[in-house]
């Protein structure tokens, strides 16, 4: 059982001396990718030019930029939504950037009330994401989305 409040204080603690969403993606993609057993990739894609960039993560190469809409990825932040697929296979239209992933969890992350990046977790196994893991993913963007800074990015 993953402890999921002990990881929300601990990547509030890593952004305490510099909240500059690069370093704070890359050290959460890190603390999540060691903590959450099952996983072959977490991090983040940003919104850039209406679409998602790759930001930081942990796992195998992936897709650089996805459509809004199109994937897990694309969909929950068109949709503005979380996204837990037990199946990647039966989600229409899934990209498949690492096809070993069999299920993943998308959680949006907002800034002003607008959808700046989502947080991307793939497993290998299917029905590996549970509510328990969507509450607390989701409680652990929200501490992400209190201390973030943006300064130098538009986001556009």
């Amino acid at each position: 059982m993953t402890d999921y409040k002990l990881l929300t204080q601990q990547i509030k603690a890593l952004a305490e001396d510099e909240p500059s969403f690069i370093p704070v993606f890359s050290n959460a993609s890190a603390l999540l990718f060691e903590n959450l057993e099952d996983l072959n990739w977490a991090g983040f894609y940003v919104m850039d030019k209406g679409s998602l960039l790759l930001g930081p993560f942990q796992g195998k190469v992936a897709c650089i930029r996805i459509p809004l809409g199109k994937g897990v990825c694309g969909t929950a932040a068109g949709e503005d939504r979380t996204m837990l697929v037990p199946n990647v296979h039966e989600f229409a239209g899934h990209i498949a950037c690492d096809g070993a992933s069999n299920s993943e969890i998308v959680v949006p992350i907002h800034r002003d009330g607008k959808v700046v990046a989502v947080l991307d977790i793939d497993s290998p196994s299917l029905n590996r994401f549970s509510e328990e893991d969507k509450e607390g993913l989701e409680g652990f963007v929200k501490a992400l989305e209190e201390v973030l800074d943006y300064a130098a990015v538009s986001f556009e």
